[in-house]
Order: C-alpha cells, then sequence, then structure tokens
C-alpha cells in the first residue's frame, strides 16, 4: 500500500512556503499583530494546534500500514500456519478488523461484513477529520469576531470624537488637535479589525490546504483498503427465499461460514493425512527393500551351513576310520592335526549359531519398528 510520506512532503513544502511569504513581510505583519497582540495571538496558537494535529492524522497512517503489511506478509509466508499475524503491531483505526481476524493468517470475510467493516473505518476517519474541520471554522470565527470588535471599537471613538467636537471658542487649531487625538482610537479599532481578518482568514487557508491533503491521504487509505478486502472478500451465492426479494439471514451467512472453515479445515486435514500416508509408504518400502536384503543374507548363510554340514557328514566317516585304526600307525601330528579340524568346525559351528541369532534378533527389532511405525501412523 501506498505510504503518507507523499502527503507529508507536499504540508511541508506547502508550510515553508508560507514562512518564506511571513519573513519577506515580516515588519508590517508585526505591525499588524500588534495591533491586538490577544486576540491576534490566539488566532496564531490555533493555527499552530491545527497544523499539528493535520500531520498528526497523517503519520497515524503508518501503524496502519505496518498493521496490513504485517498482515500480508505473515499470510503470503505461511498460508495454512494459525497466528501469522499475532507479532503485529496493534492498529487503531482498524482495531475493528484486529479483533475479527484475530490469530487467522488469511482472511475469511463475506461482502456484507466487508461493508460494515469499510463503513465503520470511514466513519473513523471522517470524526478525525472534525478537528480539523473545526480548527478552520475557529480560524474564520476569531477573524470574524476580531472584526466586528475592531468595528464596534471604531464606531464607538468616532462617536466620542463628534460628541466632544467644539468649535465654539474659535480657536480651529485646537479644534483639530482634538480631532486628530481622538481619531487615534478608531485608527486602533480598524488596525484590530483588519488585522484579526487578516490573520484569521489566512490561517485558515493554510489549514484549509493542510485539511485537504490529509483527507487525500485518508481517503488513498480508505481506497487501497477497499481494493485489498475486496479480493479477499466472498460473495454470497443468492437468497433462498421463495420471492427471491430477501437475502440470505444473517445466522444462516454465519452458519454457511462456519461450514465453509469447518469444510476447510477437513481438507486441510486430510491433505495432512494424504501426505502422512505418503511418509509411511515410503517408509514401508524402504523396510521392505531392508527385509529383502536380510532374507538374500539369510538364504547365503543357509546355503553356507549346508555346505559346511554336507562337508563334515563326508569327513565324519574318515575321522571314525583315523580313529578305529591302530594308535601306533598314527603319528602325535595327525592327532593334532584333527584335532585342530573338529575344534575349527566346532567353533564356526558356534559362530554360525550366534550369528543366526543375530540376524533374528535384527529382523525382530525391524519389524518392532515397523509395528511402532504404522501405529504412530494411524494415530496421527
Amino acid at each position: 500500500m501506498t505510504p503518507p510520506s507523499r502527503y507529508l512532503t507536499r504540508m511541508t513544502l506547502f508550510l515553508v512556503v508560507v514562512a518564506a511569504g511571513i519573513v519577506l513581510v515580516v515588519l508590517p505583519l508585526k505591525t499588524a499583530f500588534m495591533a491586538n497582540a490577544p486576540l491576534n495571538g490566539l488566532i496564531v496558537g490555533v493555527f499552530l494546534l491545527g497544523a499539528i494535529n493535520s500531520f498528526r492524522q497523517v503519520l497515524q497512517l503508518n501503524p496502519e500500514l505496518e498493521w496490513i503489511e504485517h498482515f500480508r506478509s505473515g499470510a503470503s509466508r505461511q498460508p495454512s500456519v494459525q497466528g501469522a499475524g499475532s507479532n503485529a503491531p496493534t492498529p487503531s483505526l482498524l482495531s475493528p478488523m484486529a479483533a475479527m481476524l484475530g490469530d487467522r493468517s488469511e482472511i475469511k470475510i463475506s461482502s456484507i461484513a466487508m461493508r460494515s467493516l469499510l463503513d465503520g473505518i470511514a466513519s473513523r476517519l471522517d470524526e478525525q477529520r472534525e478537528i480539523s474541520r473545526y480548527t478552520v471554522g475557529l480560524l474564520v470565527f476569531l477573524g470574524l469576531l476580531g472584526t466586528f470588535w475592531g468595528l464596534l471599537d471604531t464606531l464607538g471613538a468616532i462617536r466620542d470624537v463628534i460628541s466632544n467636537i467644539s468649535v465654539g471658542g474659535g480657536n480651529i487649531s485646537a479644534v483639530f488637535d482634538e480631532l486628530k487625538s481622538g481619531l487615534e482610537k478608531p485608527l486602533t479599532g480598524m488596525g484590530t479589525a483588519f488585522s484579526s481578518s487578516l490573520f484569521g482568514l489566512a490561517g485558515s487557508l493554510v489549514l484549509g490546504f493542510l485539511d485537504l491533503q490529509t483527507g487525500q491521504a485518508h481517503n488513498r487509505f480508505y481506497t487501497e483498503l477497499e481494493d485489498w478486502l475486496s479480493g479477499q472478500a466472498r460473495l454470497s451465492s443468492g437468497s433462498i427465499a421463495p420471492e427471491g426479494d430477501q437475502g440470505v439471514p444473517a445466522y444462516v451467512e454465519a452458519l454457511l461460514e462456519q461450514t465453509a472453515e469447518g469444510l476447510e479445515n477437513l481438507q486441510r486435514t486430510l491433505s495432512r493425512g494424504e501426505e502422512n500416508r505418503h511418509q509411511t509408504h515410503e517408509a514401508l518400502s524402504e523396510l521392505a527393500a531392508k527385509m529383502g536384503t536380510l532374507t538374500d543374507f539369510m538364504q547365503t548363510e543357509q546355503a553356507v551351513m549346508k555346505k559346511l554340514a554336507e562337508t563334515q557328514v563326508e569327513l565324519k566317516p574318515a575321522i571314525e576310520r583315523l580313529a578305529g585304526g591302530s594308535g601306533n600307525s598314527m603319528d602325535e601330528a595327525t592327532r593334532t592335526h584333527i584335532r585342530n579340524m573338529d575344534l575349527c568346525l566346532s567353533r564356526l559351528l558356534e559362530e554360525s549359531r550366534i550369528g543366526r541369532e543375530e540376524t533374528v534378533s535384527q529382523i525382530r527389532s525391524e519389524i518392532k519398528l515397523l509395528a511402532r511405525t504404522v501405529a504412530a501412523k494411524d494415530d496421527s
């Protein structure tokens, strides 16, 4: 969304131009200001407060834009995770929308709710601008107040001058001196009238431009917010009344929205279940491959054991013949060799038995791991 910096720049440049104009005519303005310093000071103070309020209204849009950007970036990064916008800054204008969305990561809102939400935000924006409008009107009022005040003083002073003129003495010079001193008060009243009108109308003109920029910033924010929410809103499916003139009741629409949310949650749950099933299938395929490898290994071991058993059976008659023969015909080396062969065969049989037990134990552990994996996937 568009930041309000461009409007702040325009307002600042306009105030700089006004300040430059004031510097150029500072001496006449000083004289006009001193014509009625309390009233003109009040007008200048109201002008400063109005200008500060205009800048504040534009700057208040920054937290709202930050919240919207934080919400949109969180929803785009984690579209299926709840609480994507929980760390966003708290807005003031968009507090109803923030309360409505809560910790959701995406917007699910009907067209009627969107229009109600936008109307509430528009009323808040208008409420903020009421102070600026009142300030502009107050400056005009103070200028007119000073005008009428100065005119009343002028009229009263002229009346006093006219009533105090006396030409009966014949001294024309004294009469003119008295007339000159009497006209100073009406001129002071005219200075009050014109100076207050000048400061009041000039201040209202400047504040009017600042209020115009503030209104443009608010309208731009409202338009972009409306465009964004329009893309997120869901249109109503129509009417369920027989005549077709009435819309869906509020409770029916809320029930339909709740049903739609439940269906979306069910769809996400089914998607996660499908992913878990796919992972379980891959784990079972991998386990089947390992079981096939173990089966080939056991078949090879059985073949080796079978060959060893056949060899032992073939050697047994020879050993018996050797053992049954003459004791003097077999020397000590032959006996030692036969004894070593017997020990080697015993050790080989023992190692085969141990290997077979280890293989069976590994198969049992793999089967237990498979059973736990299947049980965990079924629970999820």
